[in-house]
């Protein structure tokens, strides 16, 4: 199998959605929707749920920005950002509605800028340092297929905002997930050494899976995913540890994510009072 028949059928059923709805569209997902909470609707699970998904999409935005002017080639130097930026768009209107309906009325910078390690509740997969390319691609193809599946059950979520977010936020992950299964194909059907990266990228990966598979029931589909690209690639299916030695979730992080968030919050850490 080529990696462009990998793509195309992983593309199915996506065929007329805009790849950078964030990045370079300004289109509101929001317009027209009621932000009024549904009353059957928990207001704290629901505050805590947007605080997760978009603690993921912020620490993965990071993740891909640190790619800047160090990418293999400038076109993908350019989609990591462009990805980067979808995710970041996500994380945004997540924050803003954990703000609007937990009760503090707090901001998304106050989500973003003002909170430490202990508070951020991401999947300790994005929190994990770049490696190399292949490393990467492997992140990503993994954390994509888990948060498409995610929202695609999402879309249909009893709050509208959130529904709403995830019906917009899985047209960019359908294409973050070709995009990185076509590189992991590419790769693994490459050279010697390049298969070797990418074998190596996939089994780096795979002790952090386990933790996606408990935050969220998308085993089927991620294990799907997994299986279709590595057999296009000429890779054996990484082998999934029983669990994880921490969650995100809970609040238990690897030491990677304290300098990211330090690097991340500086700015706004520097001058608490500015208006951006």
């Amino acid at each position: 199998m080529s990696d462009d028949h990998v793509y195309l059928t992983l593309a199915e059923g996506h065929e007329d959605d805009t790849r950078w709805a964030y990045g370079t569209g300004f289109e509101d997902p929001l317009h027209g929707v009621d932000t009024a909470v549904p009353d059957a609707v928990d207001r704290a699970e629901l505050a805590a749920l947007c605080v997760a998904l978009a603690d993921d999409a912020l620490v993965s935005a990071q993740r891909l920005a640190q790619w800047t002017t160090r990418a293999p080639e400038l076109e993908e130097e350019v989609a990591l950002a462009n990805i980067g930026l979808d995710l970041l768009g996500q994380a945004r209107l997540l924050y803003a509605r954990a703000g609007q309906v937990d009760g503090t009325g707090r901001g998304e910078d106050a989500y973003a800028y003002f909170r430490g390690p202990d508070d951020f509740r991401n999947v300790t997969l994005a929190e994990l340092p770049n490696g190399d390319f292949a490393f990467t691609v492997a992140r990503l193809l993994v954390f994509a297929a888990w948060r498409l599946a995610h929202f695609q059950r999402l879309a249909a979520a009893p709050d509208p905002v959130l529904a709403a977010v995830a019906a917009k936020g899985a047209k960019e992950l359908a294409y973050h997930r070709q995009y990185a299964a076509q590189w992991v194909v590419r790769l693994g059907d490459g050279t010697e050494e390049s298969h070797r990266r990418m074998r190596a990228g996939l089994d780096a990966v795979a002790p952090s899976v386990r933790e996606l598979l408990d935050a969220h029931d998308a085993g089927p589909e991620l294990r799907a995913v997994l299986t279709q690209v590595t057999e296009a690639a000429g890779l054996p299916l990484p082998e999934i540890p029983p669990a994880p030695a921490r969650s995100g979730r809970a609040g238990h992080h690897t030491g990677h994510l304290t300098p990211l968030l330090t690097e991340l919050q500086s700015v706004a850490r520097a001058d608490p009072e500015a208006t951006w």
